[in-house]
């Protein structure tokens, strides 16, 4: 079922489910064991163990179902077949309708007035004389004739509510002409003026993206819209008629206006709660793909990698927090500078500078993206240097929730959140993501509507990714935080502290066979870590490599043939050349493997990650009021949406790229144009500085900064 759900082969599931079961992460399983899954990359492992966890859970719910039946003595050979064989979880729901357990409802009420009898006589409609027999059920809590065929219609409507082909009619129609419709609440008009949009909506629900869909239910749970949504339902009780009236006589007329009442009462709001919950799930699933694949491009931003940096928090009266970081990204000093209004000490505020970046020996400066960081950059890039300083603004989205939290505390408690705060924004600009691991990626701001989408399955998704991101770069073991390791194969916070413990204790990892002495790792977990936790320097050269351990043999062998040394193998590129990896072809280990040994052998240990890149906003360019229509500008790509995406100019609204503005022709994904942090050039379209928004185009420009 999985193989079909995901068109791949039946083997590459089972062996992948198989690997899984065997406690293999989904980074180790798509890095070293492309010959047991056939190359199947991490999405695809992943989407595979989704799928088996899903059909886990409904054969769980077919359990429930049939004990239950089972206690009420209703299960049948044929039914518990059929529940056996069933795989949808719609059609399981519906056939166990009729034997849920009920609160008391209208019809129940009716059975206990004994009056199940006349809605069957209703139902074969063959009665002649229907008052009359009618009239033989007025007994007891039943008034009259007219009580007794109201029960009766009660029950009729329960029955159509509960048969599963009027269920999949009236589903066929909402899924064919299914309206959604939204409306203000009257005398909320002001409260709800962000959402002025959806104040008289409505469309097809097919057609309504998941942001609309997420904007339009986060205004219904604020109480601000009315929403519903409904097909035909004159056209949906005609075809509900056409299936249960069958006579044109007096049983006929009350079973139609049973047939009218289950379908408003009953049926209708039933498949109206089932729409509502498979659409907010599609365009749940639709936000937090947008969300994970904008978090997996901030994460491998490229790097400055190891060098002296100079981080600056920018702001007004409080002053900008300055911090000097040495190479490793440990704090070495930091004070404060005022060289903005209100006090305005520029002179005083450039000596300081300059003195530090000569004492420190400073490479690089990052200055934080937020308050005052245009005049920050203006101010920093005018200074003097006795060497060449290169200055990058950061993103320091998340720094905020960084500094306050238990981690950074941890991590520097003598010193406020300020400080801490300038600290990530200089590490960030080293290392990306060995710096935004620290922060919930709910927290980074390339998300969309993340508060109301489904947050477990949010957290599930974002951790994943992060993971992925983490492992397919790879750490230095003798350098990375607890927080880094945790996301590494086959670790977690338990051997994380051990390993950062022992590093402590015991000094710098010279191997990674040492890991091993690190208190409860296994070989197992071993397995599962060695390969992306790297070594600088170490005396086994693979060791720096994502080489995996379990395959040191093939690259010994290899050396060996050449009668060279490991490290002579990777510094000569003739050597390499000379090798025929066929010929090292085993039962257990295949050209995919070889493939990526030979890769790694080139550039062991290299950083997958983009070279970075220093970058200028005009300069004329700092709030609202200075743009003019056509004014064609740099930017940096902040978030990408469903819609498009947006871009920092330089001022501190972003402004946005309507999908219809990325490219000179028809882009059905942002994702295939741009990505976060990319810089790109647009052409300013229009601004209404009262709502704060500004239209850019990338039509028809030329893109020289990618």
């Amino acid at each position: 079922m999985i193989s079909t759900a995901l068109n791949i082969a039946v083997k590459q599931v089972k062996n992948t489910l198989s690997l899984l079961s065997e406690g293999a992460t989904i980074p180790f399983i798509s890095r070293y064991r492309k010959e047991a899954t056939g190359g199947l990359d991490e999405v695809q492992i992943g989407n595979i163990k989704e799928q088996y966890d899903k059909l886990s859970e409904l054969k769980k719910r077919k359990e429930t179902i049939i004990s239950t039946i089972e206690e009420q003595g209703k299960l049948t050979p044929e039914l518990s077949k059929r529940i056996e064989n069933c795989w949808d979880s719609t059609e399981l729901e519906d056939i166990y309708l009729p034997y849920k357990p009920k609160r008391k409802t209208r019809a129940e009420v009716a059975r206990q007035k004994g009056l199940e009898p006349l809605a069957t006589l209703l139902m074969l409609q063959r009665e002649s004389n229907l008052s009359a027999r009618a009239e033989a059920f007025v007994k007891g809590e039943v008034k009259d004739a007219e009580d007794a065929l109201k029960g009766a219609r009660d029950i009729i409507a329960e029955q159509v509510n509960e048969d599963e082909r009027a269920r999949n009619q009236v589903r066929n129609q909402f899924a064919r002409q299914g309206v959604i419709t939204a409306k203000v609440v009257k005398g909320k008009e002001e409260e709800a003026a962000k959402y002025k949009d959806y104040f008289d909506f409505s469309e097809p629900l097919k057609r309504c993206t998941s942001h609309r869909l997420l904007a339009i239910r986060r205004a219904e749970a604020e109480g601000l819209l009315k929403v519903s949504i409904s097909p035909e339902d004159e056209e949906c009780i005609d075809r509900l008629e056409r299936m249960f009236v069958r006579s044109n006589n007096a049983c006929g007329e009350q079973v139609a206006e049973a047939v009218k009442d289950g379908y408003k009462r009953l049926l209708k709001p039933s498949i109206e709660t089932e729409f509502s919950a498979a659409s907010k799930e599609t365009a749940d699933a639709e936000a937090i793909r947008v969300f994970a694949e904008n978090l997996r491009q901030l994460l491998l931003a490229a790097p400055l990698g190891q060098r002296r940096v100079l981080g600056v928090d920018p702001g007004y009266r409080t002053g900008c927090k300055l911090v000097c970081l040495d190479a490793q990204g440990n704090l070495v000093h930091n004070e404060t500078i005022y060289p903005h209004p209100p006090q305005n000490e520029r002179s005083m505020a450039a000596k300081k500078v300059v003195k530090l970046v000569e004492a420190y020996d400073i490479q690089a400066i990052a200055i934080g993206n937020g308050t005052a960081s245009r005049e920050t950059e203006t101010f920093i890039t005018s200074l003097r240097f006795d060497r060449e300083v290169q200055v990058f603004v950061v993103s320091e989205n998340g720094a905020s929730i960084y500094s306050a939290s238990k981690t950074a505390r941890d991590e520097f408690p003598e010193y406020d959140v300020t400080v801490r705060g300038a600290v990530s924004i200089g590490r960030r600009l080293m290392d990306p993501l060995a710096e935004l691991v620290k922060i919930d990626p709910k927290s980074i701001g390339v998300g969309q509507y993340q508060h109301d989408v489904d947050q477990t399955k949010l957290k599930k998704s974002l951790d994943q990714t992060v993971e992925n991101c983490v492992n397919q770069v790879g750490v230095n073991l003798n350098t990375a935080s607890t927080h880094l390791l945790t996301y590494i194969s086959g670790l977690g916070p338990q051997l994380a502290q051990n390993i950062v413990s022992y590093r402590a204790e015991n000094g710098a990892f010279t191997s990674r066979k040492q890991l091993m002495k690190v208190p409860r790792m296994g070989a197992k977990a071993f397995e599962q870590c060695a390969g992306f936790l790297r070594i600088p320097q170490a005396e086994n050269p693979l060791d720096n490599s994502a080489v995996h351990p379990e395959s040191y043999h093939i690259v010994q062998q290899m050396a060996k043939d050449l009668k060279c040394t490991v490290e002579e193998l990777i510094n000569s590129k003739e050597l390499r050349a000379q090798i025929k990896p066929e010929r090292y072809v085993t039962d257990t280990v295949g050209m995919p493997t070889l493939n990526d040994i030979m890769q790694e052998l080139e550039k062991p240990g290299r950083d997958p990650r983009q070279t970075i890149q220093v970058f200028e906003f005009d300069k004329n360019v700092r709030t609202i009021n200075d743009l003019r229509e056509g004014m064609v500008l740099p930017g940096i790509v902040t978030n990408i949406t469903n819609f498009g995406c947006f871009v920092d100019v330089g001022i501190k609204e972003n402004g946005l790229v309507h999908i219809s503005q990325l490219a000179d022709r028809f882009v059905s994904d942002p994702n295939q144009v741009v990505s976060i942090h990319q810089y790109v050039m647009v052409r300013v379209e229009s601004v209404d500085v009262a709502r704060k928004r500004v239209q850019l185009s990338m039509k028809g420009i030329e893109q020289k900064l990618n």
